[in-house]
């Protein structure tokens, strides 16, 4: 059985060369990028049982083009929600949840 975050990293991966998961601080990451990170679950019950689960995952585009497409590629990921956009030092960031 295939591990979920390593299909979501293959997926991501595909949409650009530069995927990193939960980085450390002192790695020197390469732009554009899309840091991801786990951010929670959603859960739902049916019948007192467990009936639907998915992990969610904070995905952040980050590029120095204030129009990349990388950020349209993850919206269009299923299950993808945009949250919100913030610029700082040069880069702008778009901030996506992606349940999977």
């Amino acid at each position: 059985m295939a591990q979920p975050r390593l299909e979501l990293q293959a997926l991501l991966a595909a949409i650009t060369e530069h995927v990193y998961f939960q980085p450390p601080e002192n790695i020197q990451m390469q732009y554009p990028c899309i840091v991801y990170s786990r951010d929670g679950t959603s859960s739902d019950h049916a019948d007192n049982e467990l009936y639907r689960y998915a992990k969610r995952y904070q995905v952040t585009v980050i590029d120095r083009d204030p129009d990349t497409e990388l950020a349209d590629h993850v919206e269009a990921l299923k299950y993808s929600s945009f949250e919100r956009f913030f610029p700082s030092d040069d880069l702008n960031h778009y901030v996506f949840s992606v349940y999977f």
